[in-house]
């Protein structure tokens, strides 16, 4: 199971590993209610490496968290700010 820092730290991982600047991956958390909402946000240049072709790579993104979140009953979403 995945903590809540760890969620954070697993959606910086995944975003991290895609973009070409890794240096400039923010990630902030908001909560809204039983929602955590984790805010990424990056260089303007590496938002379509990871929205990906029709929305794939961020839906796969989304997939992941939700399931780890999911094992804790807790309810997780990925924005991406760019």
């Amino acid at each position: 199971m995945v903590g809540k820092g760890d969620m954070e730290g697993l959606v910086r991982y995944l975003v991290t590993s895609l973009v070409d600047a890794p240096d400039k991956v923010s990630v902030m958390t908001r909560h809204e209610g039983t929602l955590t909402v984790y805010e990424v946000e990056l260089d303007p240049d590496d938002v379509g490496k990871i929205i990906g072709r029709k929305g794939r790579i961020i839906k796969a993104i989304r997939t992941v968290i939700r399931a780890a979140g999911g094992a804790d009953g807790a309810h997780a979403d990925v924005e991406v700010l760019g």
